[in-house]
């Protein structure tokens, strides 16, 4: 299977896309092209203003939801480092 039928299933699905960067942008996949991802309904959230790691902020956001603050985002694939479902995401309590 290639890059672009595994991106393929993952379209209108709640993603958790960790980037280089200390952004971590979780909502659901629109498109892609081989430049950039589109989300629907974005946390956009710098890690760096946050006391939490990465991890923990996506486990809370698995638990509790996405905490929405952007409409629409475009993120370059360059900068990307992963992409899940957020409903992969494992949570400890």
């Amino acid at each position: 299977m290639g890059e672009s039928e595994e991106l393929r299933e993952l379209v209108g699905r709640e993603v958790v896309v960790d980037t280089r960067s200390p952004y971590v942008f979780l909502g659901t996949l629109a498109e892609f092209s081989d430049a950039f991802l589109t989300l629907r309904d974005v946390d956009v959230h710098d890690i760096a203003d946050s006391r939490s790691t990465k991890e923990v902020y996506i486990m809370n956001a698995r638990k509790l939801g996405i905490q929405r603050n952007r409409a629409n985002v475009k993120i370059r694939r360059t900068e990307v480092v992963s992409i899940s479902l957020l409903a992969d995401v494992l949570v400890f309590d």
